[in-house]
């Protein structure tokens, strides 16, 4: 972890210095690595190269490096391809996706694409197909992810913009899922499962019924965001279908509300929440974004905290086929205490609450529940240097622990402003 923040901080020191180097000129580079900084994507004439894949680390692969992309409008505006391919050194493994689209309708943004992908997903993570690309120089939680299922998947999938406030995107998917730790799904009729494979229908909404939209030459864009914003997603896997194994339906929503205050003051609340029924197997449940390492003290569980995960609940500690969670947080204005240094204040409360049924199914692997409703609270101090700040999180409620010093979170912050 501490080779992978001193990447980070290196690599973001010298594209700041390179900016800052040329600020009485409107110099090419300067655009190109702010930009770069933006979008998440190096572009060039007909390739923008994804900045993702450049390096990550995480406890089962250790470094993973890469590289990856998407073609531009220069190369054509109907077609487009993409793909990438990473190397994981601890586990000695390449990963690898490509694939294609083709618009079929400009307006709307109307994309048929299809991918095939052989590479990794963290066991309960759960994301919604329209949430848009999200690019972070630092992923905090992935350094300390343990459980991975290796997937081989081939997917189809349709995005159609149905009005300027709503989004929707339809795939399907199957996949091939080998969990990467000792694990066993044990159907109540046709036994225990090691491997396995899905058939996944999937279609996702998102409703950003406030924000203001406005049609450009290169369609809808959003102009001003408005909150309240919704997000639903349901997915069907179905049983015996192109030889697939179990049959379960998944319904996600998420729903944020910000509230904007003098002085850049900023109060949040995102709401979260899953439900599934059916053969579900572990891979495919909820957690609740835990990120606290298992190991003995504070300081040896000193690492990054996420921008919306549980800091105080521990990885792998609670799975659900249903769960709720709310996400408060209020932003204090800046503390201008010099031309460089502008802290920021954030107090945070989180609550989660979940249930399981049928958990004798999973095999060789242990786990609670979130039935009796788990609550943290926390402080950040935001952007000390170079985006670093400091995060305080205690975890009370029916789920403290009987040591004092394992309720307690002590972390870094990342949280860094790449826009100019």
């Amino acid at each position: 972890m501490r080779y992978c923040l001193l990447f980070y901080l290196v690599f973001f020191y010298l594209i700041k210095s390179q900016a800052q180097s040329e600020t009485q000129t409107d110099s090419i580079n300067k655009s190109l690595f702010s930009k770069a900084l933006e979008t998440g994507y190096l572009e060039t004439k007909y390739f923008n190269f994804d900045l993702r894949y450049l390096v990550k680390y995480n406890q089962y692969e250790g470094f993973r490096t890469g590289i990856g992309g998407i073609t531009n409008s220069n190369l054509s505006e109907v077609l487009r391809f993409e793909g990438y391919t990473v190397y994981g050194f601890k586990d000695d493994e390449f990963k690898y996706s490509f694939g294609t689209g083709v618009r079929l309708a400009k307006k709307t943004k109307t994309w048929l694409n299809i991918n095939y992908t052989d590479d990794l997903q963290e066991t309960g993570s759960s994301n919604f197909l329209t949430d848009q690309r999200m690019f972070q120089l630092f992923e905090p939680r992935l350094i300390n992810i343990e459980l991975f299922h290796k997937h081989i998947t081939k997917a189809v999938s349709l995005e159609h913009q149905l009005t300027p406030k709503i989004l929707t995107e339809t795939q399907f998917a199957l996949s091939k899922i080998e969990p990467k730790y000792d694990y066993n799904y044990n159907h109540e009729t046709l036994g225990a499962y090691a491997n396995y494979k899905l058939s996944l229908l999937t279609f996702s909404t998102q409703l950003s019924l406030f924000s203001k939209f406005k049609q450009t030459h290169s369609g809808i864009v959003e102009t001003k965001s408005g909150f309240p914003k919704f997000a639903i997603q349901y997915t069907k896997s179905f049983s015996n279908f192109l030889k697939s194994d179990f049959g379960f339906s998944k319904l996600d929503f998420r729903a944020i509300q910000q509230f904007k205050h003098k002085k850049d003051a900023i109060t949040e609340f995102v709401l979260t929440s899953g439900l599934a029924n059916g053969d579900i197997p572990i891979t495919h449940t909820y957690h609740a974004y835990p990120n606290n390492v298992n190991k003995a003290t504070i300081l040896q569980r000193f690492s990054v905290a996420g921008t919306n995960s549980f800091e105080t609940m521990y990885f792998n500690e609670f799975y659900s086929d249903k769960f709720a969670t709310l996400q408060m947080k209020h932003k204090l204005s800046p503390l201008i205490l010099s031309p460089w240094l502008k802290p920021e204040i954030v107090f945070i409360y989180r609550y989660a609450l979940g249930n399981m049924d049928n958990i004798n199914r999973h095999e060789n692997i242990s786990f609670g529940t979130l039935d009796k409703g788990y609550s943290e609270a926390g402080l950040e101090i935001n952007r000390l240097f170079f985006g670093f700040g400091l995060s305080f999180a205690y975890r009370h409620g029916i789920y403290h622990l009987p040591a004092f010093e394992d309720n307690v979170a002590f972390k870094f912050t990342f949280n860094l402003n790449l826009k100019r």
